[in-house]
């Protein structure tokens, strides 16, 4: 059984910076793959970051440079930090801790709310 808690959403004009949080609890020791996804209004939720136990990190193309995804392995947390922040980076954000690539065991945040304004 495992918990997450996403924090860190604000409200951003264009350009700014904002940096995500989800913080873990519970029997973790299975997790080996730790992803950041988002959902925007009217779209499917998509995988926006991932990092592995081993420190390997992927991103989608459309935030590749602009994104970073890192772990905190004493606090139990993952970030996500965004920078160059485009309207089109308006979403409700979750974090999703994974057994396998393939999350065949997968536990999810609530979510929190990032808003771009232009």
């Amino acid at each position: 059984q495992v918990q997450l808690v996403e924090s860190g959403g604000a409200l951003v004009q264009a350009g700014g910076s904002l940096k995500l949080s989800c913080l873990a609890s519970g029997s973790i020791f299975s997790i080996n793959v730790r992803r950041w996804y988002r959902q925007a209004p009217g779209k499917e939720r998509e995988l926006v970051a991932d990092i592995t136990s081993a420190g390997i990190t992927n991103y989608a193309d459309s935030v590749k440079g602009r994104f970073t995804i890192s772990r905190d392995n004493a606090k139990n947390t993952i970030y996500l930090q965004m920078n160059s922040l485009k309207p089109e980076n308006m979403a409700v954000y979750y974090c999703r801790y994974c057994s396998g690539v393939a999350c065949y065991e997968s536990y999810w945040g609530q979510g929190t709310q990032v808003t771009v304004s232009s």
